[in-house]
C-alpha cells in the first residue's frame, strides 16, 4: 500500500501562481506553523506572471523572470511543495487527492489552478505553430522562436495582445494585431479611448486589423501566411494567439464540484464541497472571474483567516486595472455589466478621462490614458465597491 505523503491536518492548495504563493504568505501572517503543502504541475518557482508581456523589450531571459526558486520558497514559507506532479482525481468524502507522487490526504483543499489561453478554431497545415503564452516556459519557448525574426502577428486586441503588441514593437519587432472586434480593448475602453490607444500604438509600430477574424494559417517556406476572413492575408514569422483566458475546472467538475464560467465559489470562497476553496483565474464569486492581480490578493487575505477557522467573507472594492502599454499608459475600471449610464469622454492635454456616469451622476466606472492617469486614486474612491 502506498503511504500518503501528508496527513488530515494538512492545508493542501493545488497551483504555484500568484493566487497560491500569495495565499500562503497570507495564512503565514497568521499562522507561522500550520501544515501547508502546495503541489504544482510546473517547477515551484516564483515569477511575476504580469512580466510575461512586458519582459521583450528589457531583453529579459526566462531564467531572469524567476524571483526565488522552488526550494526557496520552500524553506521562506515553511512548505512541502510537491513539485512537477499532476492531480489526477480529488476524493472529496475520502479528503483525498490522487497525484503522479501518491496519495495526499487534506484537511482544507485548495483549488488556484489558473486559466488555460483559448484557441479560436483555425485551418491550415501550420495551425500547431501558434503559441501562446500562459507561463515561464511558454514564454521561453516564443522567446526562442522569435529569436533573428521580423514579424510577428497577435489574434487579440485584448488586453494581453495589446501589451505584448507594445513589448514586441519596442523589441524591434514588426506587428500586426487581429480581432473581431471594432477596436482595442473592446470590453474595457469606450470607443474614444480605444481609438486613442490604437493611434498611439500605431505610431509605434503596431498594424490593426479588426472587425474580421483568423481563417487559416499556413507555413510558405519561411514564412507564415494568415488568411483573413474580409479577404486580406497578412505575412509573418510567428504568430502568437491572445483572445482571452478560460478557467480550468476538469478536475473540480470531475469530483463532482459545481462550475459554472468558473470554479462556483460563495463569499467565503468554498465551493459546493465541504472542505475544498478557490480562487484566482479559475474561481467564479458571484458571477464574476476576474483574472486581474487585485482580485486575487483581495481573495488571498479573505481565504487566509477562513482557512484557519475564522471565517471571512470576501469583499471586491473598486480594483482598477492597468494596462502595460507604455505607448499610452492605460488604467481602467470598468463598469459592471448590468450598469445603466453612459460614458463621457473628455480629451486633456496628454491624455483622455472617460467617466462611465449613472444617470445622477454618480461615477460607475472609468478610463484614463496618458496623463489622466494621475487622477487614478481620486477617482477610485468615488467608485462603488464591484463585490459589497
Amino acid at each position: 500500500m502506498t503511504q500518503n505523503i501528508t496527513d488530515s491536518s494538512t492545508i493542501v492548495i493545488i497551483g504555484s501562481g500568484l493566487a497560491g504563493y500569495t495565499l500562503i504568505r497570507e495564512i503565514r501572517k497568521l499562522d507561522k506553523v500550520a501544515p501547508i503543502t502546495l503541489i504544482t504541475r510546473e517547477p515551484g518557482y516564483f515569477y511575476s506572471k504580469p512580466m510575461l508581456s512586458t519582459a521583450l523589450a528589457s531583453k529579459k531571459e526566462a531564467s531572469q523572470l524567476i524571483s526565488t526558486p522552488a526550494e526557496g520558497m520552500a524553506v521562506q514559507l515553511e512548505i512541502n511543495i510537491l513539485s512537477q506532479t499532476n492531480v489526477s482525481a480529488i476524493d472529496a468524502a475520502g479528503k483525498t487527492l490522487q497525484t503522479s507522487k501518491g496519495p495526499v490526504s487534506y484537511g482544507k483543499l485548495v483549488l488556484a489552478l489558473g486559466a488555460d489561453q483559448m484557441r479560436i478554431p483555425l485551418e491550415g497545415n501550420a495551425v500547431s505553430e501558434v503559441f501562446t503564452v500562459n507561463d515561464l516556459e511558454d514564454y521561453e519557448k516564443f522567446r526562442k522562436a522569435i529569436k533573428d525574426k521580423k514579424k510577428v502577428a497577435i489574434l487579440g486586441a485584448g488586453l494581453i495582445g495589446c501589451e505584448f503588441a507594445n513589448d514586441l514593437v519596442l523589441a524591434g519587432y514588426e506587428v500586426d494585431v487581429i480581432d473581431l472586434a471594432p477596436q482595442a480593448l473592446g470590453r474595457l475602453l469606450p470607443e474614444a479611448a480605444a481609438k486613442a490607444l490604437q493611434t498611439k500604438l500605431s505610431e509605434v509600430g503596431v498594424r490593426w486589423h479588426f472587425s474580421t477574424t483568423v481563417q487559416s494559417v499556413n507555413r510558405n517556406g519561411d514564412a507564415l501566411q494568415i488568411s483573413l476572413a474580409n479577404g486580406d492575408s497578412i505575412t509573418c514569422d510567428v504568430t502568437l494567439s491572445a483572445v482571452g483566458l478560460k478557467p480550468r475546472l476538469d478536475l473540480a467538475k470531475a469530483a463532482g464540484v459545481k462550475t459554472g464560467l468558473g470554479i462556483q465559489v460563495n463569499r467565503e470562497l468554498e465551493t459546493s464541497s465541504s472542505n475544498i476553496y478557490s480562487l484566482g483565474d479559475c474561481a467564479e464569486v458571484d458571477g464574476l472571474v476576474l483574472p486581474y492581480v487585485m482580485p486575487i490578493m483581495q481573495a488571498a487575505r479573505a481565504l487566509a483567516p477562513t482557512l484557519l477557522g475564522q471565517v471571512t467573507a470576501l469583499s471586491y472594492p473598486a480594483m482598477p486595472v492597468m494596462v502595460k502599454t507604455p505607448a499610452l499608459p492605460t488604467v481602467v475600471s470598468p463598469p459592471a455589466q448590468d450598469a445603466h449610464g453612459q460614458w463621457k469622454t473628455t480629451a486633456i492635454e496628454g491624455g483622455i478621462e472617460a467617466r462611465f456616469e449613472a444617470p445622477d451622476g454618480s461615477l460607475l466606472g472609468f478610463a484614463l490614458l496618458g496623463s489622466a492617469t494621475t487622477q487614478r486614486a481620486t477617482l477610485t474612491k468615488e467608485l462603488p465597491p464591484i463585490l459589497q
